[in-house]
């Protein structure tokens, strides 16, 4: 049953609905974001991985999901918008070390956030998104990345998404985690009318899909990243029914201290889908282990 604690935050004119764990006076954060159309319970095995390590854990539904404010407006879920939200949670978290972790769109705005230095971070984890110029670069030649990326088209249309979305009170919602997950089971009831409420929501649909909105057709263009230096672990599924192993290739051009690892029996969903072998790659790369798990 999900029933964390929950911090409310106020920053940047919104209001955060945070998922929290751990020693809330400690000065290390380990702060968690959620993709689409999740929330922050797509974390719900994470949360004591950190807590135990003697983080404060922080797992913020993002704006346009769960009980955060919901801007009115694509322009409110530019790319800028959501790196100043992850700058305005570090810094009401006060603490002196942070560890970034994102997922779908959580992990864009987190490849974001760490290549223009917004704040220091400790380390960053990737899971099941690529960096962006990579991702560039495989749209702009590899045929199946375009033809699973038409989704992403869908979503500019008007008024229709949202419609899809919420027919038949979310049923599409549970369809996208179960149709698509290795191990539809780890998406039990409960968990799946969390996700349902999150779309229903008045305005919700239209918020999380804006994220699409907002950036429209500008993940084609060319765009050179300077190397990101912090020390990162990429986590990827490779039953991704939206991204392309290849889009992983390459990657280490772009990121100087790079650890990956493939889990070929897991999904686009995978710290959901596998969360025994996520965590424990995720412990043993905080612990300073040899990180378990394919290479290749």
């Amino acid at each position: 049953m999900w029933d964390p604690e929950i911090e409310w935050v106020e920053s940047r004119g919104q209001r955060f609905e945070v998922a929290t764990a751990g020693d809330p006076e400690s000065r290390r954060l380990a702060l968690l974001l959620h993709g689409f159309p999740e929330h922050a319970i797509s974390w719900r095995y994470q949360l004591p991985l950190f807590a135990e390590r003697g983080f404060k854990v922080w797992a913020p539904n993002q704006r346009g999901y769960g009980g955060s404010s919901i801007p009115k407006g694509k322009a409110c879920y530019q790319i800028d918008e959501l790196v100043a939200d992850v700058a305005g949670l570090i810094d009401a978290a006060a603490c002196d070390e942070v560890i970034l972790v994102g997922h779908d769109w959580g992990a864009i705005v987190a490849w974001e956030f760490a290549s223009r230095e917004t704040r220091p971070l400790e380390k960053l984890i990737i899971l099941n998104v690529p960096h962006p110029q990579r991702f560039r670069e495989e749209l702009a030649h590899n045929k199946a990345q375009r033809k699973k990326s038409r989704y992403a088209g869908f979503f500019q249309l008007p008024w229709l998404p949202e419609w899809l979305l919420t027919r038949k009170e979310g049923a599409m919602i549970e369809r996208a985690f179960r149709s698509s997950a290795v191990h539809p089971e780890r998406f039990p009831d409960d968990v799946i009318e969390v996700y349902r409420r999150n779309v229903l929501r008045k305005g919700g649909a239209t918020a999380m899909i804006n994220w699409y909105r907002a950036i429209g057709g500008r993940f084609g263009d060319p765009v050179s990243y300077a190397p990101i230096a912090t020390p990162t672990l990429m986590l990827w599924g490779e039953q991704d029914i939206a991204l392309t192993k290849e889009t992983t290739f390459g990657t280490e051009r772009l990121v100087k201290d790079l650890t990956l690892r493939y889990l070929p029996d897991a999904s686009h969903w995978v710290q959901q889908d596998a969360p025994d072998e996520v965590n424990a790659m995720i412990a043993a790369w905080l612990d300073g282990r040899e990180v378990p798990g394919n290479t290749a």
